[in-house]
């Protein structure tokens, strides 16, 4: 892990530690289940297991090519902590964080699952955090405040590469939620 003044520096910490609970959440949830059980269903409009992760799966790719590209040239210098200016700070909390007042939204055309996943969907989820935590080593020399990147579902609207991390991590939290509630789901099959 890059460091700063010879130590990682303490939003690389957090989001390294934070990539490493998803793991062990998703293996947890999906490993001992079969190819039936990861693409159960509640209904038809609700997504499976693993849809959940193949939505991230895809989410970290997608964000990943887009931030990579802004990290070109002189790095401006690490810095201790992320702190998203107000727009991020406002999608952060009412689109990406889990929570009642959290809205419901439709996936954009590029990050939406596959109708039905196979028994390589973890390994293809943990794989994908393993592009994150490469991105965000190589971001850790760069002032992750000031760099900017195109947002690939919005053109118009540019995070900082800071933010963008953030919505990368952060997003796993509410997806996995959203998949320990299928298989808490009373009619979760057995096998």
């Amino acid at each position: 892990m890059p460091t700063s003044a010879g130590r990682p520096t303490a939003w690389c910490e957090r989001l390294h530690g934070a990539l490493d609970a998803a793991d062990a959440r998703a293996r947890a949830l999906a490993a001992p289940l079969s190819v039936t059980q990861l693409n159960w269903r509640a209904d038809p409009a609700s997504w499976s297991i693993g849809q959940c992760l193949d939505h991230l799966r895809v989410t970290n790719e997608v964000y990943a090519r887009a931030m990579d590209e802004s990290l070109r040239g002189v790095p401006g210098g690490p810095v201790e902590t992320i702190t998203p200016g107000w727009f991020g700070r406002y999608f952060l909390r009412t689109v990406i964080d889990p929570s009642p007042q959290t809205r419901k939204n439709k996936a954009p055309a590029k990050i939406k699952p596959v109708t039905a996943v196979d028994a390589a969907a973890l390994a293809q989820f943990l794989a994908s955090n393993g592009i994150a935590r490469r991105l965000i080593d190589k971001a850790a020399p760069y002032d992750v405040n000031r760099v900017r990147f195109q947002n690939p579902f919005v053109p118009l609207i540019r995070f900082t590469v800071g933010t963008g991390l953030e919505i990368l991590t952060r997003h796993q939290d509410r997806h996995l939620l959203q998949a320990e509630r299928v298989r808490a789901n009373a009619a979760f099959p057995a096998a």
